[in-house]
């Protein structure tokens, strides 16, 4: 198994970790040489000026299995190596050991090598570590005890001794993720305030993509140095140009490359020796072109990486920095918008010019804007990072194409969306455009598909982020985020000079389930002037019962207007720029004023003030805990019920501690009696078809079976019109027919489905989905979310369910989904829900090879 990975440090510099070889140890001997003194002792208790040829050949050679080691490599050198060995043949427990060169120690590689370890070992069914650690060796002490493993210390002959579980904790991946967080976000902070920039590929005649981005950066003001790379010009863009980066003799952290894709190895490798700590790879020509691009690109960040720096692209537009100390233009757009307070990322780079352009026309003021192209390295999860401490960001921007690692997407902005707002144009359920599953009803939504596209709009504002479905949608929610408040509830009032537009924004407000206050809509005369109309927003503005302003205004007709000298524009500035009220508005004459979000329609100055309001409800809203689960074994679901063929859908449940109804298949009428007479009268027989067992519509289920007889009658019935195979199972008290699904979505990985049975709410698609793992919140939403909600309440004279047992069912089936991979479908259906429990009447489960999630392993690029 190859366990290596691209890895970020503390400092945000990127290394190599790979699993030791045999040929490695001419390094080891050189890396033990770079060792000091204090080094080697207090790693082998002992001086040992060199390591003898058994020892050797015992560090360099080992099984990956009872022994596994990593080294971590840099350029061509290996400058920390750690290893784990197992006490004994049968041993869950495992020796532990690390150690760094001089030179790189203090940088974070030590907590790095223990969280893969511990993965490695975690995977070859050792369960804790052991260690020993001179009292001296503080460093390592820490490593150790911050890295949220439960560890217990004893102090005997001279030695701290160490032993610790090494399963997940929350405390560590708390810690894992911190450090992932100040890595990954120390790593582009790097590329967007650089001391120096080096362009590669402008051409000394001024033409082409790198002469355009020399004479943006040039031309932009940028404050630190600016070092043009040619082979054979003197002078580039009218600046000094340099065969090499490091001739300049300046600090170059960004190089900017436009350069043939056959070239751009041998840029990186300039830009690595110039002490560069990222590229910007404009230059196209990689994946986007085929196997032979994408090839060329995993070469060419694999490059990068082990030379140490982070990339953006290739085939991008650039990076932007408008902060006045930095004025950073190194893409293709000529013009950025103004400086502002807004992050912006694009995943397009032939979009990216169309985008700032945009952006400028609508006033829309940026902090920073990175375009990532094929997204080979930077992501926008690495600039969420960024922009979650950035103190010249207040709300986020994402233009997102596809999702490279959508679980950490929903991890991080359900942390960043607490404290700044983002907002994404981004895929629906099925980005990468794969037609629906076939079968109804009972393989997923109304397709069989999981969650359709309103769904996903759900998903991602639970996970708070602010989902819209075009590039004008985008800037309409940004504009209002930048430049006004969030409302403190739904109530809206609708103040304006033309009654049909009033009456057009109310419509909106109740479609989009905004609340028009009591009162409104308010409006004026035509022939109204600007005071009469700034009083009236200025009343609406102090109604304790109204949160949002809506304003409309049309042109007085020619001869209506009283006051010709009334300035509406600076009315309504008056009145949104000092009130605590968002203010949206749709002017059809007149200005707008700087400041207050204006459209071209009441329909979209709503739209927009919704989408805010929905956002500003979920930050009203507790985040929720992952509830402690009594009775789950995911050992055994994963090692027993899962590697049975088929998979032990029934098993895999009681792992979880879900307990699902008894059923007895039969295929005569002998085997249905007297499998009825087993489990004891009186009994329910079912066609055992897929789509037929919960079918009592079309007489595919037999109910209260109370005699031999009647099971005799009731299967010769069913098979005459469903075939020979039945199920049987005890009768149980009614309830209401639930659903519970799980599915793997493409977006945010295993999502859980909850509605209720039936055929009318399978076609209507009435599913609620969140992802998984489940809060208890997220649990008690799904259940009053779908629209036939009502029914678990007490509906017509029906008693209430038990709203905690379904709950409690919820947050199982998200645990089963978050720790098994392999589960790529889960359906429990039905589900019995009453006022004293529930009953699991059937399950079927879809597995395969365990779906990609990396987000749950050791941290990695």
């Amino acid at each position: 198994m190859d366990r290596s990975a691209d890895v970020l440090l503390r400092d945000g510099t990127t290394v190599h970790l790979r699993q030791i070889r045999p040929d490695d140890a001419d390094a080891i001997v050189a890396m033990h040489a770079r060792f000091s003194e204090r080094t080697r002792y207090l790693r082998y208790f002992s001086p040992y000026p060199r390591i003898p040829e058994r020892d050797l050949h015992r560090f360099v050679n080992v099984d990956h299995h009872d022994r596994e080691a990593f080294v971590v490599v840099s350029g061509d050198r290996i400058f920390a190596v750690g290893r784990y060995d197992r006490l004994g043949p049968d041993s869950t427990e495992a020796e532990v050991a690390f150690v760094v060169e001089d030179a790189h120690q203090g940088r974070g590689v030590g907590s790095v090598l223990l969280e893969h370890l511990a993965a490695a070992a975690r995977a070859d069914g050792i369960e804790s570590f052991v260690a020993e650690v001179l009292p001296a060796n503080a460093p390592m002490l820490r490593v150790f005890s911050d890295a949220g493993y439960p560890v217990r210390r004893r102090y005997a002959d001279g030695v701290v001794h160490l032993s610790f579980p090494i399963a997940p904790t929350e405390a560590s991946l708390q810690v894992q993720w911190s450090r992932e967080h100040s890595a990954e976000a120390r790593s582009i902070a790097r590329l967007l305030t650089p001391r120096g920039v080096a362009v590669y590929g402008a051409s000394a005649t001024g033409q082409g993509v790198g002469a355009a981005v020399l004479g943006h950066l040039r031309d932009g003001g940028f404050t630190g140095d600016i070092v043009g790379v040619h082979p054979t010009a003197d002078r580039i863009g009218g600046l000094t140009a340099y065969r090499r980066a490091a001739d300049a003799d300046v600090p170059v952290d960004l190089a900017v490359v436009a350069v043939a894709p056959d070239a751009v190895p041998a840029v990186v490798a300039d830009a690595a020796a110039a002490g560069a700590h990222g590229v910007v790879v404009i230059s196209a020509g990689f994946a986007e072109t085929g196997p032979a691009g994408a090839a060329a690109q995993r070469e060419l960040i694999r490059t990068a990486h082990v030379a140490g720096l982070r990339v953006v692209g290739p085939n991008c537009l650039g990076v932007a920095n408008t902060d006045p100390r930095v004025r950073l233009n190194a893409t293709l757009a000529p013009q950025l918008p103004p400086a502002g307070r807004v992050g912006f990322f694009s995943q397009s780079g032939a979009l990216g010019v169309a985008l700032l352009a945009e952006a400028d026309r609508r006033g829309l003021g940026l902090s920073t804007f990175v375009s990532a192209g094929n997204r080979a390295d930077v992501s926008g999860n690495d600039l969420l990072q960024y922009w979650q401490d950035d103190p010249g960001t207040d709300v986020v921007l994402l233009y997102l194409e596809s999702f490279g690692n959508p679980r950490k997407f929903a991890r991080l902005t359900r942390r960043i969306g607490r404290t700044k707002p983002v907002v994404a144009l981004a895929p629906g359920s099925r980005p990468d455009g794969r037609e629906p599953d076939v079968g109804g009803a009972d393989v997923g939504g109304p397709d069989g598909g999981g969650p359709d596209a309103a769904a996903v709009t759900r998903l991602f504002a639970r996970s708070g982020v602010i989902r819209v479905d075009t590039v004008a949608e985008l800037f309409d929610v940004g504009t209002l985020l930048a430049n006004q408040p969030l409302p403190v509830g739904r109530r809206v009032g609708v103040v304006g000079n033309s009654s049909a537009l009033a009456m057009l924004a109310a419509a909106a407000c109740r479609t989009h389930r905004l609340t028009v206050a009591a009162g409104y809509p308010r409006t004026v005369a035509p022939e109204a002037g600007a005071h009469d109309f700034a009083d009236s927003l200025a009343d609406a503005a102090v109604d304790t019962e109204v949160d949002a302003l809506v304003v409309v205004f049309a042109p007085p007709l020619p001869g209506q207007l009283a006051d010709e000298d009334a300035d509406f524009t600076s009315a309504l500035a008056s009145v949104a720029l000092a009130g605590d009220k968002p203010t949206v508005a749709t002017l059809l004459a007149g200005q707008p004023p700087a400041g207050v979000p204006t459209y071209p329609s009441v329909e979209e100055s709503v739209r927009a003030l919704a989408r805010v309001a929905d956002y500003a409800d979920w930050l009203r809203q507790p985040p929720g805990v992952l509830p402690t689960m009594a009775g789950v074994d995911a050992a055994a679901a994963g090692l027993t019920a899962l590697s049975a063929r088929p998979p032990d859908a029934v098993g895999l449940l009681t792992a979880y501690g879900i307990e699902v109804v008894g059923a007895v298949p039969a295929a005569s009428a002998e085997q249905a009696v007297a499998a009825a007479g087993d489990l004891g009268f009186p009994v329910v027989l079912k066609a055992a078809a897929d789509g037929l067992r919960h079918r009592l519509d079309l007489g595919a289920v037999r109910l209260d079976l109370a005699s031999p007889a009647a099971v005799d009658q009731a299967y010769r019935e069913v098979a005459a019109q469903f075939g020979t195979q039945v199920l049987v199972q005890p009768m149980v008290p009614p309830g209401v027919a639930c659903v519970v699904e799980l599915v793997t979505d493409p977006t945010f990985g295993p999502v859980v489905g909850f509605g209720l049975g039936g055929v009318a709410t399978d076609l209507l698609g009435d599913r609620a989905w969140r992802a998984a793992p489940l809060t208890d919140r997220d649990a008690a939403e799904l259940i009053d979310e779908p629209r036939a909600a009502p029914l678990l309440r007490g509906y017509r004279g029906a008693g209430a369910v038990d709203r905690e047992a379904l709950a409690d069912l919820l947050v199982r089936v998200g645990r089963l989904g978050d720790e098994q991979p392999q589960v790529h479908r889960l359906r429990l259906n039905p589900v019995l829900a009453r006022p004293d429990g529930l009953a699991v009447l059937h399950v079927s489960v879809d597995v395969g090879p365990a779906d990609s999630r990396p987000d749950t392993g050791p941290r990695r690029l």
